[in-house]
């Protein structure tokens, strides 16, 4: 199935990581775009990079892995997360006031948001006011029938129960895995079963979908009417960077193919399976 027409929009941070052995290309909506990309739909990146030779570098990673971008040039650095890992699993510490945290509103950005499909954001770019303006605007702008895809991706202090109830109100996907169910029991006071207390998110704020993912045991994801349960394959794992976001975006890129919510499932778990076995959050497909 031909799907270079359909767009797929990733609003956000977009930057380097810095791992011990040297820089990779990351942010959770470009992560996203990506790997929706190599499902076969058109992506686009929404960001900023600073005018400097750190953000000239990424927009030419951008441009050599066919990712269309609308990436302002904007008075401050190109953002950076210094990485560590443990046993492969990644912790960060993402460095403030850069230029993903001053994404300007063009009229480019809203055209397209207006003609998507699908548009993917989190909780970290809004960290800023600069930023959440912009994004909230687009928010607005986006068509009522795109699949809106709210991966929460909780990140230090960056989240506040008032921002993420704002955010679910634009969303009809809701992404969390099991320590982000955690958190939001807390904000939220969701009891019962995790069964129960996604169901009630499902309801509580009308989502066509919810996506819960428990790393290296399971993955459920919640539709209408029926619930998809996976386990998670058993790899050999180089790290999991970016491993949540290829599951993002090959689970849309699926929906938006036509495929079942089982279909699309699967296809999300084994492209994040196949991510966890390479290095870094962008690896080769083919």
């Amino acid at each position: 199935m031909d799907m270079s027409h359909l767009i797929v929009v990733g609003i956000g941070e977009l930057l380097w990581d810095i791992f011990p052995t040297g820089k990779r290309a990351g942010g959770a909506p470009a992560n996203f775009v990506y790997h929706a990309c190599a499902q076969g739909v058109q992506g686009y990146a929404i960001s900023a990079v600073g005018k400097d030779d750190l953000g000239e570098e990424l927009l030419d990673v951008l441009d050599k892995n066919h990712i269309r971008y609308l990436c302002e040039k904007v008075d401050y650095p190109t953002g950076q997360v210094q990485v560590t890992l443990t046993n492969g699993q990644p912790s960060y510490n993402i460095v403030e006031n850069v230029a993903w945290d001053h994404i300007p509103l063009t009229p480019q950005a809203l055209e397209i948001v207006q003609h998507a499909q699908a548009v993917c954001f989190g909780s970290l770019a809004l960290r800023n006011p600069a930023s959440r303006q912009t994004i909230l605007s687009l928010l607005k702008n986006t068509s009522s029938q795109a699949i809106r895809f709210f991966d929460v991706n909780l990140r230090q202090h960056y989240y506040s129960k008032e921002l993420i109830e704002q955010l679910l109100t634009y969303a009809n996907v809701f992404k969390i895995n099991d320590e982000e169910l955690a958190v939001l029991s807390d904000m939220f006071e969701l009891t019962g079963s995790e069964n129960e207390k996604c169901q009630t998110l499902l309801t509580k704020y009308r989502l066509r979908y919810l996506v819960l993912t428990a790393a290296e045991k399971y993955s459920v994801i919640y539709g209408p009417g029926e619930v998809s349960r996976l386990q998670t394959p058993r790899v050999e794992v180089a790290d999991t960077v970016g491993a949540g976001d290829s599951f993002s975006g090959a689970f849309v890129a699926s929906i938006l193919a036509g495929k079942t919510l089982r279909q699309a499932h699967e296809q999300a778990v084994k492209t994040a399976a196949f991510v966890c076995t390479k290095t870094g959050a962008w690896p080769a497909y083919h």
